[in-house]
């Protein structure tokens, strides 16, 4: 499809999506969420992508929440509805068989930080601001904050941030575990690319099973996850990747990965 809202492009098997609604501060509207999910069909139709970075146009904002002037018109029915089709959007993002880096350039703020919440690590610009502001517009985050951001760095401070509606810094962000590292503005990019790029040389099968095995067990007993973990093990195993990659060790080369997610 025609994309309005944002930009998609494929370099070197890394997607990015940048939100480009830059007089709007790339807030989330029905149009976004639809483009968003167009471009995470073809990314998971695509097997030569394997790493997805998202980010937003402009120096202002990454995304700084929904569109508040749709949310004004919303009934109960359409409120729910609009909550549950952005959280399905940001779980297909968070299930994404490749990783997923959250570039964070500005705002991020209510869909905003939800979405990079639903990635799989977030890198920030130091002028990067996060927040679930709902509460001051009298209601609540709807797209998994209450959720996501609880699990990320505690439930108190996840409260704090939501009873509150307070933005933090990208260094208060990083030193609560929100966000993994911090760059000046003209560098994020390059840093967030070149972790892609890192990321993108290794075997697709393993990276796959490797989050699927993080985000599965970070919420049952211990001896369940290992058990995930263990069938996944053997998963990787069974890759054309596990043999190039042990092979490549023995024969002191550097790995070519090359397996699919289909074999």
């Amino acid at each position: 499809m025609a994309y309005e809202n944002i930009i998609f492009e494929v370099k070197n098997g890394i997607a990015i999506i940048t939100f480009n609604r830059p007089k709007a501060l790339n807030a989330i509207n029905a149009d976004v969420l639809k483009e968003l999910s167009s471009a995470l069909n073809t990314i998971e139709s695509d097997e030569s992508i394997r790493v997805l970075v998202l980010t937003g146009a402009g120096e202002k904002a990454f995304v700084a929440g929904a569109d508040i002037t749709e949310l004004n018109t919303f009934n109960t029915l359409q409120g729910k509805l609009f909550s549950r089709r952005g959280q399905l959007i940001f779980d297909r993002l968070q299930d994404l068989a490749i990783p997923v880096i959250a570039a964070v350039n500005g705002f991020a703020l209510g869909g905003g930080s939800e979405i990079a919440l639903a990635s799989d690590f977030i890198y920030a610009s130091e002028n990067a601001k996060f927040g679930l502001p709902e509460i001051t517009l009298g209601i609540i985050p709807g797209f998994g904050g209450t959720q996501r951001l609880a699990r990320r760095i505690g439930i108190g401070r996840a409260k704090e941030m939501i009873f509150t509606g307070e933005m933090i810094t990208a260094a208060q962000a990083e030193k609560i575990g929100l966000v993994n590292r911090v760059f000046p503005p003209e560098n994020l990019m390059e840093a967030a690319l070149k972790t892609a790029a890192a990321i993108a040389e290794k075997g697709k099968v393993s990276l796959r099973e490797a989050k699927k095995t993080v985000n599965n067990g970070a919420d049952v007993p211990l001896r369940v996850g290992c058990d995930i973990e263990a069938d996944s093990f053997g998963i990787c195993l069974a890759s054309p990747d596990a043999k190039e990659g042990t092979g490549a060790f023995l024969q002191k080369r550097k790995a070519v990965f090359t397996g699919s997610l289909l074999e």
